[in-house]
């Protein structure tokens, strides 16, 4: 389609404006193995329309990816999903929903880039798959906090049992939550804030370069 110089390309939604009031953006990362739940989670924790980048899953995929759960799940993250949400008013965070099938693990180097912290989401019938993840984000120096995600055929075990089952050491904060809950998934992000703020107060936080906040039209 050609456009005319008369042609306006709409822009974003009233609701989706960044708040005046804002004055520092932080940039947090969900991972997690296939179908753990990222893209449910920022769907359900966005104040704005999310912006998701799933395809169909097809036969292709047979062989090559973790088919855990591809009974029931007909799509898949291939770049990134995102969000965002404010936790007062002058500060929000921008969430990026890393792909789960390893064949787009290249991509997270990328994702990681100014970082503050991460949500590493795990999924008690497949907890192996955490620590490649866990493993990536430590070699980066990301701090980040493990959310259980609460599937309900997923068996159900004492978070200190899982803690030692993942190998965490005791200042990683673990947490139960449903991700399809926003108070749920909120509480997961807040249990992340206090974590870097007690990370920061030590002086154990490495700060990335800022997020930058969009500068505003008049």
């Amino acid at each position: 389609m050609d456009f005319k110089s008369s042609d306006t390309i709409p822009g974003p939604r009233t609701e989706d404006q960044l708040p005046h009031t804002t004055q520092t953006a932080v940039k947090i990362v969900i991972v997690g193995g296939f179908g753990v739940g990222k893209t449910t989670m920022v769907g359900s924790v966005s104040e704005i329309r999310p912006l998701t980048t799933e395809e169909t899953m097809t036969q292709a995929g047979i062989g090559v990816d973790d088919d855990y759960g591809s009974e029931t799940k007909t799509a898949t993250t291939v770049a990134m999903d995102f969000g965002r949400i404010g936790i007062t008013d002058k500060l929000v965070l921008y969430l990026f929903g890393t792909p789960g099938q390893e064949r787009f693990w290249f991509l997270w180097n990328g994702l990681f880039e100014g970082a503050l912290g991460a949500v590493v989401l795990v999924d008690t019938r497949r907890l192996e798959v955490s620590f490649d993840v866990m493993g990536r984000l430590e070699e980066r120096g990301v701090p980040f906090v493990v959310a259980v995600n609460s599937f309900p055929d997923a068996p159900r075990h004492p978070l200190e049992e899982l803690r030692a089952a993942l190998d965490l050491t005791p200042e990683i904060p673990i947490v139960e939550c449903d991700v399809r809950r926003r108070a749920s998934s909120k509480d997961v992000l807040l249990t992340l804030m206090r974590f870097l703020h007690s990370l920061a107060l030590s002086g154990a936080l490495v700060r990335p370069a800022p997020f930058p906040v969009p500068e505003r039209t008049p």
